[in-house]
């Protein structure tokens, strides 16, 4: 990629207000939502070993009323991270200047997959969260790699997550969900860039953030704000609701009854990697369901694949990224991280 040289005229705070704005309303707000929470919630999983009710163990049968329950409850968890991710998803179009996110995460290379990786860890997001965040690094010209990484790592190498599973259901779990993490994040994220169409990042965009970046500074933020923020809105979080009511509605069928029958079996191994990576909870929420399951019966095998997939993507972040990844990027993404999921089944049934 082309080499992107800022302007040589001094920068002064008429630039830099829009970075810092953007880094004070992330901090402060993932403070409120995410740091203090989990900070109180890791002495809740040391001294109970346990961090709440599986979100799946209300016993619905009916599919419309397991799709309200679910969708009342889901939403009450997440309402919001969403609403956070949808700010910082559009403030990051306006804010921060293209020309940093394309030094950052430009280059469609491992420096890139591995740089959207590290800077995830602060979000702790789920996977339908960090989406909107997602969507706007995309319209910023981020790499496919470097967007993929960061989306994937905030709910896979959540820190807090890792420390609850240690707490819950012990620490070979979790570092058993590191390693393979690791994996799906930066593996998944080099495979997806890979088979991706050739992006014309290296020179266009290249060119159009450093001219954008020696423009005076416009005057009408708050509009273009408004306009971004609602075309972001529109574009997730609709199909977004509707995707988590269909869910809601499918667990009916996509988790049955647990018996002690299902053990390490491939029989259930395999149709529980996929039913976990399309279905959607909120963040380390399956920790507790993985525990309930366990404790009726499931095998080592199933459970380790669904504490893989669970958290990593769900068909309605998917569908939240359909307009901002191709079609073959995504499909691959859910195929590698079923697969993954149940080799780490695999590997945890010998190892645990």
């Amino acid at each position: 990629m082309h080499s992107l040289s800022s302007p040589s005229s001094a920068r002064g705070w008429s630039f830099w207000w829009k970075p810092a704005l953007f880094v004070l309303v992330a901090v402060v707000g993932l403070y409120y939502v995410k740091w203090s929470p989990y900070y109180l919630k890791s002495f809740l999983a040391a001294d109970k070993h346990s961090i709440g009710a599986s979100i799946l163990d209300d016993q619905q049968g009916a599919p419309i009323a397991a799709a309200l329950a679910y969708a009342k409850v889901y939403f009450l968890a997440i309402w919001k991270a969403a609403v956070l991710a949808v700010i910082l998803g559009s403030l990051l179009q306006v804010l921060i200047p293209r020309d940093w996110l394309l030094r950052l995460f430009g280059r469609a290379g491992f420096g890139s997959v591995l740089r959207g990786g590290l800077f995830a860890l602060p979000g702790m997001m789920c996977s339908c969260c960090a989406a909107p965040v997602v969507a706007g690094m995309r319209r910023q010209k981020v790499s496919v790699g470097a967007a993929l990484a960061f989306w994937i790592a905030n709910p896979v190498l959540n820190p807090a997550t890792l420390v609850f599973m240690g707490f819950v259901l012990g620490w070979g779990f979790t570092a058993l969900r590191l390693v393979a993490g690791l994996v799906l994040v930066l593996g998944v994220s080099m495979i997806a860039q890979r088979i991706s169409r050739p992006e014309e990042i290296p020179a266009a965009a290249a060119a159009e953030a450093v001219v954008a970046a020696s423009a005076p500074a416009r005057t009408d933020f708050l509009g273009r704000w408004a306009r971004t923020i609602w075309q972001l809105f529109w574009s997730t979080i609709p199909v977004y609701v509707l995707a988590v009511l269909v869910l809601g509605a499918a667990r009916v069928w996509l988790f049955p009854h647990v018996d002690g029958a299902m053990g390490n079996s491939l029989l259930w191994l395999v149709p529980l990697a996929i039913a976990g990576t399309l279905f959607v909870i909120p963040t380390a929420a399956e920790i507790p369901i993985v525990q309930t399951m366990m404790a009726l019966g499931l095998g080592t095998a199933p459970a380790v694949a669904l504490l893989m997939t669970l958290p990593s993507i769900s068909l309605p972040s998917l569908l939240m990224l359909r307009k901002d990844f191709d079609a073959r990027v995504l499909v691959a993404v859910a195929v590698l991280t079923m697969l993954v999921g149940v080799v780490s089944g695999l590997v945890g049934a010998a190892l645990l």
